[in-house]
């Protein structure tokens, strides 16, 4: 599957399931019309894809685009912003569901975020190469709560490994973790995904735990 035909996918708190036993809500048209453009994004890149691409590829007309986005740089926020956001609150909550337990912490935080990673990679390509097309606020929105989510996992590894690493060090682990969980939209599909997840939790596992 290529990045073009990746959806944007939601950390699993936040995909629209509703009470236990209820269907998952169904998907809005601007839901699905913002999925299509992040994968045309992702593929292209953002100068490569003009908003009559994205029309075409959603079957729709200009009108009832512009009815759902003012334009690409209102797309990629909508694509960004609510990601960035649901992964911050998703690792507070497992921080919080691990009751003062370090080490189960951060287990659930890379459980997490791979999860995230395998689901998402076209999303993952956008941030690594199309942030900064973005207007000056919702990229300092979006850095702000990248930052936050990190320091999520600063408070987490310091706590794990007490009176062996600084918060700059431990900062310096965790964007390492980053790098190698991030790394899905790079990696091709001769390795079925449940076997990539668990290569990607043991490596940055390994590389955090020390």
């Amino acid at each position: 599957m290529t990045l073009e035909q990746q959806a944007v996918r939601p950390p699993a708190q936040s995909r629209g399931a509703g009470p236990a036993g209820q269907q998952p809500r169904r998907r809005s048209r601007r839901e699905e019309i913002l999925e299509i453009a992040v994968g045309l994004f992702a593929t292209r890149g953002y100068h490569g894809v003009s908003m009559d691409d994205i029309g075409a590829a959603a079957g729709v007309t200009g009108p009832a685009l512009y009815h759902h986005f003012a334009g690409k740089e209102a797309m990629l926020a909508a694509a960004l912003i609510p990601v960035s956001e649901q992964l911050l609150a998703g690792g507070k909550e497992r921080i919080a569901e691990a009751s003062d337990d370090p080490a189960a912490a951060l287990a659930a935080l890379v459980d997490f975020h791979v999860d995230f990673a395998l689901a998402n990679p076209a999303v993952i390509a956008l941030h690594l190469h199309e942030l900064d097309r973005l207007p000056d606020d919702p990229r300092r929105q979006i850095r702000r709560l990248q930052r936050l989510y990190v320091e999520e996992w600063v408070a987490t590894l310091t706590a794990l490994r007490a009176g062996e690493l600084t918060d700059g060090e431990a900062r310096v682990l965790a964007h390492a973790a980053f790098g190698l969980m991030n790394s899905t939209p790079f990696l091709g599909g001769e390795v079925d995904r449940t076997r990539r997840a668990e290569l990607l939790r043991a490596a940055t596992l390994s590389a955090l735990q020390g």
